[in-house]
């Protein structure tokens, strides 16, 4: 079996599963009621970080803010990407409808995992990312649907630090839509408004 992941699985009533990502500091029930409101029907799968920074639950540790270790983020998607693969067969989701839903460290996870191991997760919103991994060559995303959501007055990420990772993606052959939320690194209302209007636009 892939590497154990502590988590929890909700099952849902329509063909789509939300794969929950928590931030630094959170676990794997903090993101359950907002992917349950954000894509009501779908079932939730939430992993909680392997990491541990000084208390705080992460999916892959930072050698300082905005600082990474690539061949760490490489070791840890490979994990999650195979703990999917186990998950989809486990509790018998599709997981060419698996969408993050992933706030600032674990939209990174998300993302990174997307870009290492294409196919693994199929889109989904990522609030409050940054760029933190850049393969070579770069992958194609075939199209995978991504919304990012920035915080205009972020100051762990910057505007243009999220608008560079939606260039990347979008390099990568993403279908990306970029916001701009009157918000710091915080997330707010309109962020969870935002995310319901995307989903149901993706479930068409």
């Amino acid at each position: 079996m892939a590497a154990e992941f502590i988590h929890k699985y909700i099952p849902g009533t329509i063909p789509a599963t939300i794969l929950a990502m928590h931030g630094t500091g959170g676990d794997e029930n903090d993101l359950l009621g907002v992917a349950r409101a954000v894509f009501p029907g779908a079932a939730v799968l939430s992993p909680r970080g392997k990491t541990n920074e000084h208390g705080a639950y992460r999916f892959f540790p930072r050698l300082a803010p905005g600082v990474f270790d690539e061949e760490e983020i490489a070791l840890r998607t490979q994990e999650l990407a195979e703990w999917l693969g186990w998950a989809a067969g486990e509790y018998g989701f599709d997981q060419t409808k698996l969408y993050a839903l992933g706030y600032s460290n674990g939209a990174n996870m998300a993302i990174a995992t997307m870009l290492l191991y294409p196919g693994s997760i199929a889109g989904g919103v990522m609030l409050r990312p940054m760029p933190v991994i850049r393969p070579n060559p770069m992958p194609d995303l075939a199209g995978a649907p991504i919304l990012i959501a920035a915080g205009e007055a972020d100051p762990m990420v910057p505007v243009k630090s999220a608008h560079a990772l939606a260039a990347m993606m979008a390099e990568a052959g993403a279908a990306v839509d970029f916001a701009v939320m009157e918000s710091g690194h915080d997330l707010t209302p309109e962020d969870f408004s935002g995310a319901k209007r995307w989903f149901a636009a993706l479930a068409g």
